[in-house]
């Protein structure tokens, strides 16, 4: 009888889990894959659609194209998960595996932050469309880039938000009667490089852009246009573009997967307490960002032990590593390389923002593209 594996959640992890296993074992496996939507896009997109140079429809790529030897793909919404008996039920069926992966993400918590729900966030695709829609009427007053929990995916994001947003306005003409600040809980904007961070400090100090660390936004008051920080203090703003608290999926804390917030697994092995159950992405306690580069190098992990249940092989450990791309604004790119297993502290590697690094991204998303959908 095939080795039955259910991964939950098609992300980067999902996705390259599953190409992986189909490159490897083929139909020697019988591998289903789970979500409720019915495609996938990159994180970065959203952006993109928020500030008109993509529309939401081009960025979107159909699961339908995702087609891969002994891979079933379900679209299907998870309603429940025992881990012990490894068996998932959706809204339509009911399945069991001998092997479980958890790779559901991490939602967004809008009830933590009182007003939120009232006011603009662009970390979702509907958020980002709304906001594409509200900036051409943003001409005068302060624009607060404000997060309201850590941890959160993409850790540069509000502030390649902020460099974006200064082209923005500065395109329209009116970035002269305009504020814009950053409000985050991290103690820099890239805490494991210090040289990433200082060369985005110098990028906003150029671009009259405020940047307050170690500073959550708590709450918000709509009708008055005011943020209340953690620490009490009241900012005033005109146009509020919030990065909502994260937490892991509701059916996944039901599960009984969680401590402190987050799915707690071996780092290098993506094991839970739960045997042939593995957590990856974005919902689990790794140590290292939530970003889809990390949730996909994690995925070779838990790839190499499925692979190797079934067939033998060696197995890799989850080494700790991602690059990210970070955008700075008049069409150039910089790059972080960040270790955060291979030394007693997380290192850094940063490469300064050009125009030759945009063809890096383009080149990391068109062949994941590839990759995962054929396009």
């Amino acid at each position: 009888m095939k080795t039955s594996i259910l991964i939950l959640g098609a992300g980067f992890g999902g996705l390259e889990l599953s190409t992986l296993l189909s490159e490897d074992l083929g139909n020697g496996a019988d591998i289903t894959l789970i979500d409720q939507s019915d495609h996938f896009m990159f994180g970065y997109s959203k952006l993109d659609v928020m500030f008109g140079h993509a529309e939401a429809d081009a960025v979107r790529l159909p699961y339908r194209n995702f087609v891969k030897p002994g891979v079933r793909f379900l679209q299907e919404t998870i309603a429940a998960i025992d881990p012990v008996s490894r068996r998932v039920t959706t809204d339509r069926d009911i399945y069991e595996a001998d092997c479980l992966v958890v790779a559901l993400g991490a939602a967004y918590d809008f009830a933590a932050t009182p007003g939120l729900s009232e006011v603009n966030e662009f970390y979702s695709v509907a958020g980002a469309v709304t906001l594409r829609d509200v900036l051409p009427s943003f001409t005068s007053g302060h624009a607060l880039i404000g997060v309201c929990g850590a941890p959160y995916k993409c850790p540069p994001a509000p502030s390649e938000c902020a460099l974006m947003l200064h082209d923005y306005l500065e395109q329209r003409g009116v970035r002269q009667n305009c504020q814009i600040s950053i409000y985050m809980p991290l103690s820099a904007p890239v805490p494991p490089s210090p040289e990433t961070s200082k060369a985005l400090l110098e990028a906003f100090a150029e671009r009259g852009i405020d940047f307050h660390a170690q500073k959550k936004v708590a709450a918000i008051d709509p009708a008055g246009r005011i943020a209340t920080l953690d620490d009490g203090a009241q900012v005033g703003f005109d146009l509020f573009l919030g990065v909502p608290k994260h937490h892991v999926p509701r059916v996944v804390e039901d599960a009984g997967l969680t401590e402190n917030g987050w799915v707690t697994v071996n780092p290098r092995t993506l094991e839970t307490k739960f045997p042939h159950v593995y957590a990856l992405g974005d919902g689990a306690n790794t140590g290292t960002p939530k970003a889809g580069v990390f949730a996909e190098r994690a995925a070779r992990a838990v790839a190499s032990a499925l692979i190797a249940s079934v067939k033998g092989g060696d197995i890799h450990q989850y080494d700790g590593f991602g690059t990210c791309y970070i955008e700075f604004g008049a069409g150039r790119i910089g790059k972080v390389e960040v270790d955060f297993f291979s030394g007693p502290h997380p290192t850094g590697s940063y490469h300064a923002p050009s125009a030759d690094l945009r063809k890096d991204k383009n080149e990391f998303g068109s062949s994941r593209r590839a990759r995962w959908f054929g396009m």
